[in-house]
């Protein structure tokens, strides 16, 4: 018996019923749970050794009228959508950071029986916060920022994810690709050169502690706490 079919049984026994009438005619929760599986098959980053990693943390928006429905059985609901679609995430022998969790949330735009899932790879540590953990990179005035599973570009320009008001950085000057495991940096041709522990490089996997310098900007890489991805335990059938 596969994850959705002991999601569907374990359904029918839930709140005598009131699932069947919340959804009656409207969004039902197996529609989201196969929303959640096809998500987590959308985003897989590939990791060392042939393994893939997927998101952990998923939101669930309903529009008003559902959410307003649902309100009493929310927090039920968000815990049987985790513990099935972490089955399904075992079965398919992928990797996670830690649990699975789900959020039910109200989404105002959407329409009466309409929903959308969002996810992304949480590992515990907080773009912005100098106290956070997790992979991160450092600057010498105490600025923050996270790295999330796979690339990242720094850079002057508007589509660098970590942007720097450097007039010697070029718009896409690196890149920072992590898999889970590791961070490699590698520089995307720029004008000035990206510079590892002052040594000028072209593509250079990184350790803790680390001074990438940028123009005139300096970050140390950090991996302080930073969990590592787990297989979630598959049920037996």
């Amino acid at each position: 018996m596969g994850a959705l079919q002991r999601f569907e049984k374990r359904l029918e026994g839930m709140v005598e019923g009131a699932f069947a009438k919340v959804f009656k005619g409207v969004v039902h929760p197996v529609e989201i749970l196969n929303a959640m599986q096809r998500e987590a098959e959308a985003q897989k980053a590939p990791l060392s050794g042939g393994r893939f990693l997927v998101p952990n943390r998923y939101v669930i928006e309903l529009s008003p009228s559902d959410h307003a429905r649902l309100a009493p059985y929310a927090a039920a609901l968000a815990q049987e959508l985790a513990q099935s679609h972490a089955e399904y995430i075992g079965e398919q022998g992928w990797m996670v950071y830690g649990d699975v969790s789900v959020e039910v949330a109200r989404g105002d735009a959407l329409d009466t029986g309409s929903f959308r899932v969002t996810a992304d790879v949480h590992t515990g540590g907080d773009a912005g916060s100098s106290a956070g953990s997790g992979v991160r990179l450092l600057t010498d005035d105490g600025r923050n920022y996270s790295l999330g599973v796979g690339p990242t570009v720094i850079g002057r320009g508007e589509q660098a994810s970590v942007r720097l008001a450097d007039a010697g950085a070029s718009r896409q000057h690196a890149r920072l690709d992590y898999d889970g495991r590791q961070v490699v940096l590698t520089d995307l041709g720029s004008a000035n050169g990206s510079m590892v522990n002052g040594r000028r490089v072209t593509t250079v996997p990184l350790n803790p502690g680390d001074v990438i310098q940028i123009g005139r900007t300096r970050l140390t890489f950090r991996t302080d706490g930073a969990p590592e991805p787990t297989r979630v335990h598959r049920p037996d059938a």
